[in-house]
């Protein structure tokens, strides 16, 4: 596991239990925005970047969504395939609802948390 594996997991962990957290509550909706969220974070790491998307696909399969659900396979084999080489747009929210090559803004409390864990493996 690399560094920003490592030091970003705490901040992808809360985004993916505060979306258990709106599943249980029926809240699906804002469950899939805290999966975008971990998806951002977690984007520049390749296993946070594929579990991310597994994730989404599970979601979509439990929404019953045929497009999300295909647009996470192939999402997750980008991600896969990509990753580690730094070919994933920044900022995506990962969602089949944008496109898979999109660069988007970044939240400016995602943004930092980002530079404060690249920061610190950068010392």
């Amino acid at each position: 596991m690399n560094n920003f594996t490592k030091n970003i997991t705490p901040y992808v962990q809360e985004q993916l239990s505060k979306a258990d957290q709106s599943d249980r509550l029926g809240d699906v909706a804002d469950s899939f925005v805290y999966l975008e969220n971990a998806h951002v974070l977690g984007q520049e790491s390749t296993y946070w970047h594929i579990k991310v998307h597994y994730l989404m696909l599970r979601w979509a399969i439990k929404q019953r969504d045929i497009n999300e659900a295909i647009g996470q396979i192939i999402r997750i084999i980008g991600a896969a395939l990509l990753t580690a080489i730094k070919g994933v747009p920044m900022g995506n929210t990962g969602g089949s609802n944008v496109s898979p090559v999109k660069v988007m803004p970044i939240k400016p409390e995602h943004a930092e948390i980002i530079a404060k864990v690249k920061k610190t493996i950068s010392h």
